[in-house]
This record gives C-alpha cells, structure tokens and sequence, in this order.
C-alpha cells in the first residue's frame, strides 16, 4: 500500500469508529462493483447510510468536505440502489448519503467531521 492508500485508510478507520460512536452500525466497507466504491455502510434506525470519507493532510488546498461534486452524489446514489439491490432492498427507512471528513494537521489529534444527509 502507497502513503496516500496508507492515509485513506487510516481516515476510513477514524471514520468507522465516529460512525459507531454516534450510534451507526457499520455493516460493511469499501463494497466496490465495476461501477465504483462504497466507504463504508452503515445503518441507523430503519435507514441504510452510505458514507463517503474524504481525508486530507492539514494545509491542503481543498477541504474534505468541498470534495463530493452533484457527479460524485449522483454516483453514491446510484452504488447505494446496487448495493441496498444485493443486500434485500432498500430498507423502510431508505437511504441516506452522508459525509465523513478527516483533517490530520501536523501534529496532534484528526479532526473528523460527520455531515448527514447531503444528498
């Protein structure tokens, strides 16, 4: 694994665990298919969440958060209806896309920032 995979990992990590800290159950990570990939799945309540996480290096020119173009959502609901195809279908509370964004500065702790429902 090269550093950038090393530190997109690192962030789906720190993801998971603000995820399940909120009270998400993660079911899953990094589900790919030809079209794409889904970070992670998770569910809370009734709803299936689909979460894009976006780590960047403290400094860096864009934001975690500036990343998910109306192209990337577009997509995102569209690996959401194939996976939630997979898994028994869409479930009675639907889905919902979330944001997970990690900011690791130079030195101490990485901000992690949970948006829900951006799409």
């Amino acid at each position: 694994m090269n550093a950038r995979g090393a530190l997109g990992r690192y962030g789906e990590d720190l993801a998971a665990r603000t995820l399940e800290d909120a009270g998400l159950t993660v079911l899953g990570r990094n589900w790919r298919c030809r079209h794409g990939e889904i970070d992670i799945m998770a569910s809370e309540g009734d709803a299936l969440v689909v979460c894009e996480v976006k780590t960047r290096r403290s400094g860096e020119f864009q934001h975690p958060m500036a990343a998910l173009t109306p192209d990337k959502i577009d997509r995102l609901r569209s690996l959401a209806e194939r996976w939630a195809g997979e898994h028994g279908g869409a479930p009675p509370g639907g889905v919902r896309i979330d944001l997970v964004g990690v900011i690791l500065p130079a030195r101490g702790a990485a901000r992690v920032e949970h948006v829900r429902g951006v799409a």
